[in-house]
């Protein structure tokens, strides 16, 4: 009996060759995803939706900002004036 302690099988020794082969070999094929156009404009609506939804409409700070500068007599110049319908008619398109 003491022959079978550490005793050599051969057929366990082809068959953990083979193993090793069968996980060395890597498939090439690669997974992919392709998304229609269609799937890709959703998606994007709904990023731009959600965005939306999440940014204020009203930003208080600039808001308090605008009322202390209109306050000075001063600030309310010809150039302000202009500077600020320029900017007003490009954020339209005009």
């Amino acid at each position: 009996m003491i022959d079978k302690i550490g005793g050599v099988n051969p057929l366990n020794n082809v068959q953990n060759i083979r193993k090793t082969e069968n996980a060395a070999r890597v498939s090439e094929d690669f997974d992919s995803i392709h998304l229609s156009d269609e799937a890709v404009e959703k998606a994007e609506a709904y990023y731009m939706e959600k965005v939306a939804a999440e940014t204020p409409d009203v930003r208080a700070d600039r808001i308090a900002e605008v009322k202390e500068k209109i306050k000075d007599p001063s600030y309310l110049s010809n150039a302000v004036i202009q500077s600020a319908a320029e900017k007003f008619m490009t954020s339209v398109g005009l």
